[in-house]
């Protein structure tokens, strides 16, 4: 063999690879509104093991609030980038199961690829890792064997199955089904933007332990107050455009920093603008909640 042709082969086989690999890392995440007090997680790793039993299957999560397509979304963006390129996400809170809504599989531009039902679920992850394809998955050949009476657990026999042969390295990226348009099904949420003298946001989600009110303000956007810690925040938080609470709380490093049963101002650990009481619970005390009808306004004193 001519040093041309083995340098040919090598190149072919490093497109390959290229092409590939970053769907064969064998590790698969789910998430669900399952809860586990039942065999349904069970099942869908069982479907995934049966594929491979080389795969590493995690959990994200399976106590999604029952239907909330929301929190399936942002549970997404909190966690997806800080895993491995090429890890396959199982995302199901499928309210329309067995509906006319599509099953996809997103390759986001980061190279994480996240399989759900195209109903919401992946607005938050598509704006902020992008998206470099959507495919719709071809149940025809990505279904699990004599399956197809079932309407009702798409999540066993689809998209674990579906999820299972892309991260084992089965199947390729094209192989899940045809090629879509670059979009997806959004839900319709304030951004995080300055307007004058007043930052707008939404409350994605509630630190559930504990009542903390988490924003989707980030630290570089609530800095260009350039405030110190101790200056005063002035809150509003509405529902539906309704106001729901309006209060002044301290910008504070820790939560010792005000009297038990204060509010105060911080920075989650996501370096989002958030909002607790000192041993309180802040979200049962003032009624709110999280989601998308649920919007914050923030300025300094």
């Amino acid at each position: 063999m001519n040093k041309t042709l083995r340098a040919l082969i090598f190149l072919v086989a490093l497109l390959f690879l290229a092409r590939f690999s970053s769907a064969q890392n064998k590790i698969v995440v789910f998430q669900s509104d399952f809860g586990l007090k039942d065999g349904a997680v069970s099942a869908m790793k069982g479907v995934a093991m049966g594929v491979s039993t080389e795969l590493k299957l995690f959990d994200l999560t399976h106590e999604i609030p029952a239907y909330n397509i929301w929190e399936a979304a942002y549970r997404l963006e909190q966690t997806v980038r800080y895993w491995p390129a090429g890890t396959v996400f199982v995302s199901v809170v499928d309210p329309g199961v067995g509906t006319a809504r599509k099953s996809v599989v997103l390759k986001t531009k980061s190279g994480h690829y996240i399989v759900t039902p195209d109903n919401g679920t992946l607005t938050l992850v598509a704006q902020s890792l992008g998206i470099d394809e959507v495919r719709e998955i071809d149940e025809a050949v990505n279904r699990r064997k004599d399956s197809q009476k079932s309407y009702t657990f798409h999540g066993r026999d689809v998209y674990a199955f579906t999820g299972a042969r892309l991260a084992a390295g089965i199947i390729s990226f094209e192989q899940v089904g045809p090629v879509l348009p670059k979009q997806v099904i959004r839900i319709s949420y304030q951004q995080a933007v300055m307007e004058g003298k007043i930052i707008k946001g939404d409350i994605p989600v509630l630190d559930a332990q504990y009542g903390n009110v988490w924003t989707n303000i980030p630290d570089i956007l609530f800095k260009q107050f350039k405030p110190k810690f101790g200056d005063m925040v002035h809150v509003v938080i509405f529902n539906k455009n309704k106001e729901v609470y309006k209060g002044d709380m301290p910008y504070s490093q820790t939560f010792g920093e005000v009297a038990e049963g204060k509010p105060l101002a911080y920075l989650n650990s996501l370096l989002q603008l958030s909002f607790a009481l000192n041993m309180g619970d802040f979200a049962k005390t003032y009624q709110v909640a999280s989601g998308g009808e649920w919007s914050v306004e923030v300025s300094l004193k």
